[in-house]
């Protein structure tokens, strides 16, 4: 049974409210302290997580997490990676029965129950977990924060995509893991700076151009610097066409107008990779056929692993593309 509108009375009266968001006064003192970074060896993550309770200033106002988060039900896959990236169990998650996308499948999401689709969370399946942390985006779940908040402490991201470094963020604040937060962060922009560089040597300060085939109804995107695999390439300091050197998410283009991709590299994606329809009538083309050097990756690798974890394989592959060292720790 889906349960959208409104917890059953049963239902919430079996959740602890102790930890509900709140719009009061936070309460900043008490709880355990300890430093932020890293789990140590034999360590465990209440030991390394900050003050607790602590209040979190998020789209939806202000919520009071009362201990370290331990069991967190995350409803979109960018944020089940932000928070198993940080080493904190995710319980529960949404999206496709047969599982997690497998950039997500690390080790903190094991066990990890299906609790419904993105469109529609199942909230007694939700609750039945006893998080004591949920984490969504309002423009996911916005009409399901009053309910989502009576089961558990509720955050919420105002959006996914190209905010997936601040969600990191927001995501590390709640859970009391900031300083591990801002490092991965670090690591990952030191590493694109890294093969951003030695592609730069290696190609000429190539310009990067990215095409991502929908329908064979849709036209095609040319993604610009606002988008996720714009972000990548921006903090790589690798040069983009001016048609996506923009800060903009992305140009539409049609079939006649698929020059306009054009660039020193066009690395291009299909969606549905079951439709060749999709792309042929880009692909099959003479204008795309003139385009210099195009390469083919992985849409689910570039367009929808949005975070730290999907970040890292746009660098292998790039890194592969150009032949240059992957900086891979």
């Amino acid at each position: 049974m889906h349960v959208r509108r409104g917890v059953a009375a049963g239902l919430v009266a079996g959740v602890l409210l102790a930890g509900c968001s709140s719009t009061g006064d936070a309460r900043t003192t008490g709880g355990t302290a300890g430093a932020a970074g890293s789990t140590a060896p034999g360590e465990t993550a209440r030991d390394a997580a900050g003050t607790f309770p602590r209040t979190v200033e998020h789209d939806r106002g202000s919520t009071t997490v009362p201990a370290v988060p331990e069991r967190v039900v995350a409803l979109d896959d960018s944020l089940v990676g932000a928070v198993a990236g940080l080493d904190v169990q995710v319980v529960g998650h949404t999206g496709e029965p047969a599982g997690l996308p497998e950039v997500f499948r690390l080790p903190r999401t094991e066990g990890s129950t299906h609790v419904g689709t993105l469109a529609e969370p199942n909230l007694e399946a939700i609750a039945a977990l006893q998080p004591d942390l949920i984490v969504s985006a309002s423009v996911r779940h916005e009409e399901l924060y009053d309910e989502l908040s009576a089961i558990a402490p509720t955050v919420f991201t105002a959006t996914t995509g190209p905010a997936w470094k601040d969600n990191v963020r927001l995501v590390a604040r709640a859970l009391g893991r900031e300083e591990a937060g801002e490092q991965q962060l670090a690591d990952y922009e030191e590493r694109a700076a890294a093969v951003g560089a030695d592609i730069n040597a290696a190609a000429g300060r190539p310009t990067i151009s990215l095409v991502r085939f929908l329908s064979a109804e849709d036209p095609a995107r040319l993604y610009a610097r606002a988008s996720f695999p714009g972000i990548v390439l921006r903090d790589a300091g690798l040069a983009r066409p001016a048609r996506q050197d923009v800060d903009e998410f992305a140009v539409e283009v049609s079939p006649e107008q698929i020059d306009a991709a054009a660039g020193d590299r066009v690395f291009y994606s299909r969606y549905d990779v079951d439709d060749p329809a999709a792309a042929g009538r880009f692909t099959g083309n003479g204008l795309w056929r003139a385009l210099p050097a195009t390469t083919e990756v992985s849409d689910e690798r570039w367009y929808t692993s949005v975070g730290v974890q999907g970040a890292h394989l746009i660098l292998d592959d790039l890194a592969a593309a150009f032949g240059v060292d992957p900086h891979r720790a």
